[in-house]
């Protein structure tokens, strides 16, 4: 059984693929400090709450946008499950292109994404994945990746509010039910809710006009599903783009050892 990692800055997701289908998945707070042994046992537990056991995996990709913590996922792989980890940016066949400036800038996070999505849905690509950043990864009809826009996401936006303003309060992310605001809670959910969609909304345009040929828009990330049923601009809702991705790298590396 396979164990994909994909770690961004503030979650990171374990999941668990038994050669058929994902049987498992759990996120924890990504914490840079934590240690192989302190995954083992947490992974352990919930593998057990499953009537799984470590001992049963043994294969293990990773991708991370924090580097400082590569080092205690990759002696979790080899510790605990006893497989040399492949680890995305560190001589992994992708497969794919970046027909970027500088393709090795590209974060792993969104060439897995441009992967998952061109294994699925054709043509020209637009997509969203709303994390501790929001991203609009613009993915060719060939698979290739092209580039895009990096926006903060919108927890950050909600933290920088209530840190630089002394009377905003924390507030949690929730669809209003006006725009107009009657309160300042209400104020800040709408102008950070809308304020988003509307972010969503031009950016979209913008690509597709710059683009010029049709393109469907893919959502996903930790909080994409706020925006669904928000915006006409997303086409498609996909929490697994990133997990399909991880397995289809893993798929080409191992078949790239056996031949």
């Amino acid at each position: 059984m396979l164990l994909a990692i994909e770690q961004g800055n503030t979650n990171t997701l374990f999941a668990v693929h038994d050669g058929a289908d994902w049987i498992a998945q759990w996120r924890t707070a990504t914490e840079a400090s934590r240690t192989a042994d302190e995954y083992a046992v947490w992974l352990s537990q919930l593998l057990a709450m499953r009537g799984l056991s470590i001992s049963q995996l043994d294969g293990c990709i990773i991708s991370s946008v924090v580097p400082q913590s590569i080092f205690n996922l990759r002696n979790l792989a080899r510790r605990y499950l006893s497989v040399e980890p492949l680890v995305i940016g560190e001589n992994v066949e992708l497969g794919m292109t970046a027909r970027i400036a500088k393709p090795s800038e590209a974060g792993a996070d969104r060439l897995v994404n441009a992967i998952g999505a061109h294994m699925v849905y054709p043509g020209d690509l637009i997509v969203i994945d709303s994390g501790t950043a929001t991203t609009f990864d613009v993915v060719a009809a060939d698979g290739a990746f092209e580039g895009g826009v990096i926006a903060p996401g919108i927890n950050l936006s909600l933290q920088a509010l209530h840190e630089a303003a002394a009377m905003l309060p924390r507030i949690a992310i929730q669809k209003p039910d006006r725009v107009i605001g009657k309160d300042t809670v209400s104020n800040m959910q709408s102008g950070v809710f809308w304020g988003y969609v509307a972010l969503i909304e031009g950016l979209v345009a913008r690509i597709k006009a710059e683009w010029g040929k049709p393109m469907t828009v893919i959502g996903t990330g930790g909080v994409a599903s706020l925006f669904e049923g928000a915006t006409p601009s997303i086409d498609r809702f996909d929490p697994d783009l990133t997990i399909r991705g991880l397995l289809e790298i893993w798929r080409r590396n191992t078949h790239l050892k056996d031949v």
